[in-house]
């Protein structure tokens, strides 16, 4: 099974990743044009290496994504906040054919107050255009890819994850989730961490929920 890590200057978490990572589970760490030799980090510790030049994380998820032969693919942040060994309990479901759609559900409590207040407001946006009920738009997730590659996801920036959500949902597909630990990561977010990329991930989640109301709205006329 292979396991996608959109990597940007995480050169001091890869090691623990990769050292955590599931037999059976193979490593595919896309390199979003790191300053730190991550790329040179994830390579000496056994993963496949893909570089993608172009800035953003939905575009290192694509990346990995059309790189992946599994036909179940996880997708996980590589920063030591979320653990590999728990790939099985999120993954388990879809390789079973018990779900479509799973992500991995963080504990509320582990994450800083805006951002949890964010999290929960996109995961009621979900369930009200979807149906689906989550509580956590979590970076580690589960599905088969070429049901992925056939959604059409758009994004190439922040917006990646909920959009593969919204449209998971609106698809139909069976969206479900797994309670998964999480841990302080390593180094600061590239998201949360700065004002730019808070601003800039605030707008792209906009975008995409502007866009599944107008589809909505549509439908209704």
């Amino acid at each position: 099974m292979d396991v996608v890590l959109p990597v940007l200057d995480e050169a001091a978490a890869i090691p623990w990743v990769l050292g955590r990572m599931p037999a059976g589970y193979r490593p595919i760490v896309v390199d979003n044009g790191s300053a730190d030799g991550s790329a040179a980090v994830a390579g000496a510790h056994g993963a496949v290496v893909v570089e993608e030049p172009t800035r953003g994380f939905g575009a290192a998820c694509f990346a990995g994504l059309t790189a992946a032969t599994s036909d179940v693919v996880c997708f996980m942040d590589c920063d030591a906040s979320l653990d590999p060994r728990d790939l099985p309990v999120v993954a388990g479901p879809v390789a079973a054919g018990e779900a479509d759609l799973v992500l991995g559900a963080r504990p509320g409590r582990a994450m800083s107050p805006h951002v949890r207040l964010a999290n929960r407001y996109l995961a009621r946006r979900v369930t009200a255009y979807t149906g689906a009920r989550v509580s956590d738009i979590g970076p580690m997730r589960a599905a088969r890819r070429e049901d992925l590659l056939r959604l059409g996801l758009a994004d190439r920036r922040s917006g990646w994850p909920l959009e593969m959500v919204l449209r998971a949902g609106r698809d139909g597909w069976r969206v479900t989730e797994r309670a998964v630990p999480y841990h302080p990561r390593t180094g600061r977010s590239k998201v949360t961490g700065t004002v730019g990329g808070t601003v800039r991930a605030v707008l792209d989640m906009r975008r995409r929920l502007t866009e599944t109301r107008r589809l909505i709205r549509a439908e209704e006329r």
